[in-house]
């Protein structure tokens, strides 16, 4: 009996490499359901290249885990730590699973500010059996078992030999698969925040940063900042339409063969055929856009912390409206009215995405209804945001066939990824030259419009799809963006403005998204110690010099 006793209480060794794999393996099938369920609902695969991408994707998530585990599992502090990412990995899975959340940074914040009486109606017969059959069993068998760690270095030389393996399958398929990682990605970024315990530990630690930014002081650009206008009597509005990954080269105003700017170019407007964005991607462009760092010094983060080219208009008596219908401000909105648009709206909108038709709704009715003496108004079009290209516009506008209509743009050739973009190019041309329509409609303002993307995409060129590259090694292709001024003649009257100076300037010169917000704040009249003169494209077009403060 003492010798059973003595079997039984004796807790079974099982080496450090293998309860790495084991762990791994277990993770991977067990406590990633929601993410399997995601890829299994949004993937696509075809043909050979479908097949390898879908076997690639658990050998990716393993080696992800594996080596994971490998950096945890030390001793005496391992253990705990293991058993501790079990239990809550349990946990998280369910609430993923059963309600359909993706964990980031503000999903932990909810969590630490989650009432007590909420996390009580969590507690269900179901989600114990969960917690307890995926978390709180295996990680009573792990705290029975003795982990067995041979010597240090045969110990670290053994994990690095495996995850080199590991790491050496994932480089076979690479070559592959990019492109079905590439377009799989881009279109279902949130999926990343349904790896387990991947997907909560990064947002957790992303949180406290976040929190830990919170103590930094908010700079204000310049209390002293003034509205000081041309003497005239004309109420000022003026729109900013922010394009969203269109390229220049694919307007036709800038020279391409196809026929894509058939409304635009009726109008009276200025182009801009040489415009180089701030970055390949929206969360950076858009903020730089509208402070005053330029691109080489600019920094997400920290405009979050600053005031920019919003404020400072709001500051000195501008009514300020940001429409948006992409992805989201980037923080530049957060101090100013604005509104979100309704997806539910059916007369443009799919429950996921809207066409930028709906942010002409109302417009004309804002417009007349203006309370104060000047009006900036922002519209965040969602634009040619790929890799659904098909989704941006109505049938009316596919013009250009036969065309890609699936996300998966890898499937299709390049000549129908370039048709089906381009048709979105010829509904953002309307979007735009409605807007010059509907400011026409009050003549007596002082009224203009720039529309200017955040950056342009890669059709396939060289094997490159979508956007993103880093700024150093981007193509053109993600960085030459289109640019169109439109102003009234009230406007080039009373703001002093040799339209044909302008017009041949834009012609020849070069530009970036640094000369933006010098500009708007110099055709706004405001006074400002952040003005610089030489960023300034209206610079040398005034015929009477821009008013000072005394």
């Amino acid at each position: 009996m003492k010798k059973l006793m003595s079997l039984l209480s004796k807790k079974p060794e099982v080496p450090a490499t293998r309860l790495v794999a084991v762990l791994s393996a277990y993770f991977l099938l067990f406590l990633n359901i929601s993410f399997w369920r995601f890829v299994f609902t949004h993937a696509e695969p075809s043909g050979l290249i479908g097949g390898l991408f879908m076997l690639s994707v658990p050998v990716l998530i393993f080696t992800l885990l594996y080596l994971s585990f490998s950096l945890l599992l030390l001793p005496y502090i391992g253990k705990p730590l293991l058993i501790l990412l079990l239990i809550i990995s349990a946990g998280v899975n369910y609430l993923m699973y059963q309600f359909g959340v993706f964990i980031d940074a503000d999903m932990i914040r909810n969590t630490f500010e989650t009432h007590p009486g909420e996390v009580k109606d969590l507690i269900t017969l179901r989600s114990v059996l969960w917690l307890t059959v995926l978390g709180i069993v295996p990680a009573v068998m792990l705290a029975r078992i003795k982990i067995v760690f041979k010597p240090f270095w045969k110990e670290t030389l053994g994990r690095l030999k495996r995850c080199g393996l590991l790491l050496l399958c994932l480089l076979i398929f690479l070559p592959f698969v990019y492109k079905e990682y590439a377009s799989f990605g881009r279109n279902n970024n949130q999926v990343r925040r349904l790896v387990s315990p991947l997907n909560y530990i990064y947002a957790t630690v992303r949180y406290f940063q976040i929190e830990h930014q919170k103590k930094r002081p908010f700079t204000k650009l310049d209390e002293a900042a003034e509205h000081v206008p041309y003497p005239d009597e004309a109420k000022t509005v003026f729109i900013l339409v922010l394009g969203e990954t269109a390229r220049a080269m694919n307007f036709s105003l800038n020279g391409y063969a196809r026929e894509t700017n058939p409304k635009l170019k009726t109008q009276d407007i200025v182009n801009f055929p040489h415009v180089e964005s701030a970055g390949t991607a929206t969360a950076f462009s858009v903020p730089s856009i509208f402070s005053f760092t330029q691109r080489g010094d600019f920094s997400p983060t920290d405009a979050k912390y600053t005031e920019n080219l919003l404020d400072l208009l709001q500051q000195t008596g501008y009514e300020i409206l940001w429409k948006e219908n992409d992805n989201g401000c980037k923080g530049v909105c957060q101090r100013v009215p604005n509104v979100e648009m309704d997806l539910k709206d059916q007369r443009f909108c799919d429950g996921t995405y809207c066409r930028d038709e709906i942010l002409l709704d109302g417009l004309e009715e804002y417009l007349a209804n203006i309370k104060g003496e000047h009006a900036f108004i922002v519209l965040h079009t969602i634009g040619s945001h790929g890799p659904t290209y098909y989704r941006r516009y109505p049938p009316e506008f596919k013009k250009f066939t036969p065309t890609c209509d699936t996300e998966e743009i890898q499937t299709c050739t390049q000549e129908q990824i370039i048709n089906t973009y381009d048709n979105t190019i010829l509904y953002t041309d309307h979007i735009v030259s409605s807007v010059i329509d509907i400011l026409k409609k009050f003549p007596h303002y002082e009224s203009g419009l720039l529309y200017v993307s955040d950056h342009g995409e890669s059709l396939g060129e060289n094997g490159v799809y979508l956007h993103g590259l880093p700024y150093s090694i981007a193509p053109k292709e993600q960085t030459s963006v289109p640019m169109v001024l439109w102003m009234s003649e009230v406007m080039k009257k009373s703001d002093h403005i040799n339209y044909d100076c302008l017009k041949k300037k834009a012609a020849e010169g070069h530009f970036s998204h640094d000369n933006l917000s010098h500009s708007l704040l110099s055709l706004m009249e405001v006074d400002s110690k952040w003005y610089d003169k030489k960023m300034d494209f209206f610079e040398g077009c005034r015929t009477t010099p821009l008013p000072r403060k005394s």
